[in-house]
């Protein structure tokens, strides 16, 4: 459902769609092919979820709050910062995304 709302909101008002990581992942109504062909060639475990679906599975006082959008991974048992709101906002294509998450796992 996330995703139906998400692409109506890309098409009829995109100037107010807020999340840069989506932006650079999907087009309109499906996922980027750039991307696509990335993640599904990657070893890498990857799960997506919107922040509300984040907040609901994860949120607890004990977990450090997080700007959005974030790429976090999964340390002997922690949740760490992979790429920042920042360094997200900052990138300017798919292809720069997945160079990004490149160089940091060489």
């Amino acid at each position: 459902m996330n995703e139906l709302f998400d692409a109506a909101h890309k098409v009829l008002n995109p100037a107010t769609y807020q999340c840069r990581l989506c932006e650079l992942t999907f087009g309109n109504f499906r996922e980027k092919a750039t991307w696509k062909k990335f993640r599904k060639k990657s070893d890498i475990s990857m799960e997506f979820l919107h922040k509300d679906e984040f907040l609901a599975q994860y949120s607890s006082k004990f977990m450090p709050k997080y700007s959005f959008p974030i790429v976090l991974e999964i340390t002997d048992h922690n949740l760490e910062q992979f790429l920042g709101t920042k360094e997200i906002n900052e990138l300017q294509s798919t292809e720069e995304l997945i160079g990004e998450i490149n160089q940091r796992l060489a």
